[in-house]
């Protein structure tokens, strides 16, 4: 489970919120080595403001991992909406980060079974 750290800045937030944050983010540990999972830790910063027609919510997550941080910020309308999103690129992010930092054994013997199969 990734350690997590919620800020509501300029907003409420209440326990729907944190509870669907926790819920979205926390799963990211999925997508990581067991490693890195260990160690990997996440700032979440919900944010709410007002323009001139409407209200902007807007998510950042900042997730710190060994090698790298990898940070992700969505605007919408609607909080819950840009958490999914977030999460969304966040999953993303995680795959790449998995590729470049991944086990190099593995690496090394997935790529001999392409050269093999090819040829």
């Amino acid at each position: 489970m990734i350690k997590l750290e919620i800020a509501g800045v300029h907003a409420e937030l209440n326990d729907d919120i944190k509870k669907y944050v926790r819920k979205k983010i926390g799963k990211l540990d999925r997508y990581m080595t067991r490693a890195v999972s260990k160690s990997a830790h996440a700032e979440v910063k919900l944010k709410e403001a007002m323009r001139k027609t409407r209200k902007e919510c807007t998510a950042e997550v900042v997730l710190h991992l060994p090698k790298d941080t990898i940070t992700v910020k969505e605007t919408t309308i609607n909080m819950f909406a840009a958490v999914d999103i977030v999460e969304a690129k966040l999953r993303n992010q995680l795959k790449k980060y998995k590729e470049t930092h991944g086990n190099p054994r593995q690496i090394r013997h997935i790529l001999g079974r392409l050269k093999r199969k090819s040829a």
